[in-house]
């Protein structure tokens, strides 16, 4: 057991949960999410460049690479983009827990497109997790989730999770992981940026107060790059499923965030369903290590194992 990996993958999964605590105070203040999300890339950018020039590493890249990484680029946005847009039609809490069920999904591309084995346990899991959606969709006291902002966010889980599988790629696997992110970072930046210009009657816009500034250079910062490479060191010290299973604190962030700053109201079939969600994702990741502890703990009892083995027998004689 490595803690200080334990302990970046908890930081990564807590940082990228502050995403509400930064953005909503900019929608308040008069920014959409377009612009957010402008200057939350174009803020990061130029931090990833100074650690790529502090690590002495070259900013060049193999020709072959190029549209693969600004397809990730792409892809990264677009999951971005969803997911702002989402706050605007539901709570942050429940829109990023909704957003948890990606490794879900990349375990479906992985069966459908690369012809991956998927276990019972992920089926079942799958199932689960949709319950847990069903119960969010229709709170105890009658509301309605808001079927716009319940479709973006799943399209900006899907999208995370096509980025996820992309990265994990041979070719891309093999690209400096803050080389990766800086083109990624930079790739959205541009987008954005596009999307602006070329929208007809849109048009940049920035905080009405000087201090809010601070809430852009914080979402460049903590659920942008400190939670990118977080994850990466995470996954280098423990593994990727452990790192997984740590996600989970991305929506109990955002739980607890939407509660106690936005004054979010979650009624108890809420709370059931954000468990279940949590809980249907965690035993998917760590399921091979789940079977793992288990097999083990039945060998600390091999008399009980031959007592049942012997029962058995004994039922069969019969």
């Amino acid at each position: 057991m490595n803690p200080k990996g334990y302990v970046l993958g908890a930081i990564a999964a807590a940082t990228y949960g502050l995403n509400p605590l930064f953005a909503l105070p900019l929608y308040a203040d008069g920014m959409n999410a377009d612009s957010v999300l402008f200057f939350r890339y174009l803020f990061a950018v130029p931090i990833m460049a100074l650690m790529i020039v502090g690590r002495g590493r070259s900013f060049r890249g193999e020709a072959r690479l190029w549209l693969p990484i600004v397809l990730m680029g792409v892809m990264m946005a677009l999951s971005s983009l969803l997911l702002f847009e989402s706050y605007n039609y539901m709570d942050a809490s429940i829109a990023s827990t909704l957003l948890f069920v990606y490794p879900l999904m990349v375990a479906g591309i992985m069966a459908a497109v690369y012809r991956e084995r998927m276990s019972v346990l992920t089926g079942v899991c799958m199932v689960a997790a949709l319950g847990g959606i069903a119960l969010l969709f229709k709170g105890g006291d009658g509301a309605t989730l808001s079927i716009t902002g319940t479709v973006l966010v799943m399209l900006s889980s899907l999208s995370y999770a096509i980025y996820i599988v992309g990265v994990n790629r041979p070719g891309l696997r093999h690209v400096p992981t803050v080389k990766l992110i800086f083109y990624v970072l930079l790739t959205g930046a541009l987008l954005f940026g596009l999307k602006i210009l070329l929208t007809p009657g849109a048009s940049f816009t920035t905080p009405r107060h000087w201090y809010m500034w601070g809430c852009v250079l914080a979402l460049a910062l903590l659920p942008t790059v400190v939670s990118f490479l977080c994850t990466t060191s995470a996954i280098q010290y423990i593994g990727p499923t452990p790192t997984a299973i740590l996600g989970a604190l991305e929506p109990v962030t955002a739980v607890v965030i939407g509660v106690t700053v936005f004054s979010e109201n979650l009624t108890a079939r809420d709370w059931a369903g954000l468990v279940l969600i949590i809980a249907a994702v965690t035993m998917v990741v760590g399921g091979g290590s789940i079977t793992g502890y288990l097999v083990r703990f039945r060998k600390l009892f091999p008399n009980l194992r031959r007592k049942v083995s012997r029962k058995k027998y004994l039922q069969s004689k019969k």
